[in-house]
């Protein structure tokens, strides 16, 4: 996380400052599991951005995870055919 880079912070002081076990801001961190709103406002008061910036920072992510899974699920004879039907 390059905010920790920039602050010279260790996983475990991002944890100790936010409430959090090392475990569970290391999850964040990989995209293991969601950001809650709880943890956006902790986020909001250590690290200074808003909320929403978090929340919508989250919500971003999981769209890209989300359309990676459903390209990735997708047979590659398929994927020319969604731009085919756009156009008419």
């Amino acid at each position: 996380m390059d905010l920790l880079e920039e602050r010279g912070w260790t996983q475990q002081q991002l944890a100790d400052r936010l409430g959090f076990s090392t475990k569970h801001v290391n999850q964040l961190i990989k995209g293991k599991v969601p950001l809650s709103e709880d943890a956006a406002i902790r986020l909001q008061s250590v690290l200074g951005a808003r909320a929403g910036f978090w929340l919508t920072r989250e919500a971003q992510y999981r769209e890209r995870v989300a359309l990676q899974k459903r390209r990735s699920a997708t047979p590659p004879w398929c994927r020319g055919l969604s731009a085919f039907q756009s156009r008419n």
